[in-house]
């Protein structure tokens, strides 16, 4: 079953803050994210995979074509769409964990026994229920992303929209949250849309990988099956195959933009 469907979007900006002319970040993109799956969206800087993201959110519109979740055409952002961004200002910083994770849920009016029981539910899930009490000033680059992932769980989204999330973290960091974002996939089974610049993240972490052309005028040049067991340990033969692929293909996106 298909989750997520895009058919010919384009999407143009009015300038770029430089020209001041109009900016075709996408033309004529075609996506499928399959129900229950992790996709991730790989491609050089620039060309437009936080534009996608934001486009499935409903945070934004296309300028042509079609944006489906579940076979509704969006038309803004919904409950059914979580969303992790990379920074951490995303958090109320004046709100504890607990008062973050739950912040949602005390918008929809949700009476106290419901939200207890699902914050207790989701603070398990990401580990931080020792530090309910806490304030994001008191807590690491990784337990801030975690809070942001609870957040958008507690809501019980269909579709887990993750922009980066782990681009301002050390490596070691970097890599405890991709296992812990698997470990909670593979318990939530949601369908989770992940953005990223990082190859090895990417194969470390999705089913399948859509791979986009430079910008401006992007669109997904190729779908790459990742089709390794689970856990994966980095560089193995099979994984050293599919990263020196994908870069390559990379590399010649980014070659053609530099030589433009």
């Amino acid at each position: 079953m298909t989750s997520i469907r895009l058919r010919n979007v384009s999407k143009s900006f009015d300038g770029d803050g430089r020209a001041g002319g109009a900016y075709t970040a996408l033309d004529r993109l075609d996506l499928d994210v399959r129900e229950g799956e992790f996709f991730c969206l790989l491609g050089p800087t620039g060309c437009g995979k936080s534009t996608v993201l934001h486009l499935i959110a409903g945070f934004d519109m296309p300028s042509a074509g079609s944006v489906e979740v579940r076979d509704h055409p969006v038309a803004g952002p919904g409950a059914d769409r979580g969303v992790v961004f990379q920074t951490e200002l995303a958090l109320f910083p004046w709100l504890t964990v607990e008062e973050n994770v739950s912040f949602g849920l005390r918008m929809r009016g949700s009476d106290a026994g419901e939200r207890a029981a699902i914050l207790d539910r989701n603070l398990e899930l990401v580990g931080l229920s020792k530090h309910r009490r806490k304030f994001p000033r008191e807590l690491s680059g990784g337990m801030k992303q975690r809070v942001q992932i609870a957040r958008a769980l507690a809501n019980d989204p269909d579709i887990l929209l993750m922009d980066e999330p782990f681009g301002a973290l050390d490596a070691q960091t970097r890599r405890r949250m991709q296992e812990e974002v698997v470990r909670i996939w593979t318990e939530a089974r949601k369908t989770v849309v992940f953005i990223t610049h990082d190859i090895g993240e990417a194969i470390w972490l999705a089913d399948r990988i859509g791979v986009m052309t430079r910008g401006p005028a992007a669109r997904v040049k190729e779908i790459v099956d990742v089709k390794l067991a689970r856990p994966r340990p980095a560089m193995t033969p099979e994984f050293a195959e599919i990263y020196n692929a994908l870069s390559a293909s990379i590399h010649a996106e980014a070659e053609a933009m530099l030589n433009e």
